[in-house]
């Protein structure tokens, strides 16, 4: 009896030996398989959620980084000069990224890291396709080239070698091109000499549903010494000229704006309604465009506002209305 009994434990515990050894092995092929389809996703989702951190730097407020209005500087600094790129985003790789546009066509932020291999090799293209948003074409007197805007390069061609790409073209005045300009050669001179990199990312700012920009944030860091650092913002303005920003429609700053909304001339505003004031900064007065103080005003104290009312009371509060056109009721 003890014999059948010690060959049916024998066997029982063979059997017990043997369905765990599958048990462990299937459980241990889980695993591998999980932990593939883990990084694998953990990769994509880090992709995606560094295009999101580039793809949402243009949907940003004016006021999100302190930037002042216009009152007659090209550029203003932002953060202090310093660029909002961490540590962790240097790099030597070469990249280039452009945002897709909005719902209104409009571009986004321009990202790259700025190095010789990126650098055209070839002249510049023509790039007269292209028609960005707020495109309204006009040509006056009073600007030295004469047109008033340009198909102003996010990256500049002479950085990325971009020629007609939609996703890089906005509608900058000549002030604002020039603006860029010195900052454009400074990167490209300094990779020129070093043979270094330098992060790049210039971010277009609009307000609201307007067609043109305000302005374009440019940021700055070489990655091998810092020599490179900068982060100003570039004002989208030309001194003498109205710009109606909704649109892209201008004129001389002494005229009647056109193509502006007529209700702009009314002390009747509602909520959300685009205004036209012309501010006098040595006066501190608010008038309508059409006010004679407005037409004769200096130009060196003339400073155009193109908005809602809300946002001009918010900013602009200490400005008193003019007590001939009346513009508005002050609260």
């Amino acid at each position: 009896m003890k014999k059948y009994l010690l060959i049916f434990i024998s066997l029982l515990l063979a059997c017990v030996l043997l369905f765990s050894s599958c048990v462990v092995e299937f459980v241990e092929e889980i695993p591998d398989e999980q932990t593939d389809n883990q990084e694998e996703n953990s990769d994509e989702n880090q992709e995606e959620n560094t295009l999101t951190v580039v793809d949402n730097q243009p949907h940003v407020a004016t006021e999100r980084y302190g930037i002042a209005w216009y009152e007659g500087d090209e550029y203003a600094l932002v953060n202090d000069n310093v660029p909002f790129f961490t540590n962790a985003d240097k790099t030597t790789e070469v990249f280039e990224l452009y945002a897709d546009k909005d719902t209104l066509g409009r571009c986004g932020v321009a990202y790259a890291n700025i190095c010789e291999a990126l650098m055209p090799t070839e002249e510049r293209g023509n790039i007269s396709s292209v028609k960005p948003t707020g495109w309204v074409q006009n040509s006056y007197s009073v600007i030295k080239s004469g047109s008033l805007y340009n198909r102003s390069h996010l990256i500049a061609f002479q950085l990325a070698g971009e020629n007609a790409n939609t996703a890089n073209l906005i509608t900058g005045t000549r002030y604002m091109n020039e603006a860029m300009i010195p900052f454009e050669n400074m990167v490209a001179d300094y990779v020129k000499e070093t043979h270094h990199h330098v992060l790049y990312r210039v971010t277009p700012v609009f307000t609201d549903n307007n067609l043109l920009a305000d302005g374009v944030l440019m940021e700055a860091l070489s990655v091998e010494d810092d020599d490179i650092c900068f982060c100003v913002f570039c004002y989208n303005v030309q001194p003498g000229i109205y710009l109606e920003y909704l649109t892209g429609n201008n004129c001389l700053a002494s005229e009647t704006p056109t193509g502006g909304d007529s209700s702009a001339d009314t002390t009747d505003t509602q909520d959300g309604e685009t205004v036209s004031y012309v501010l006098n900064t040595s006066s501190k007065k608010a008038h309508l465009p059409s006010c004679s103080s407005a037409t004769s005003m200096a130009d060196s104290n003339r400073l155009d506002y193109v908005g809602t009312q809300e946002n001009f009371l918010a900013v602009y509060g200490a400005y008193s209305p003019c007590g001939v056109c009346k513009p508005y009721q002050k609260p």
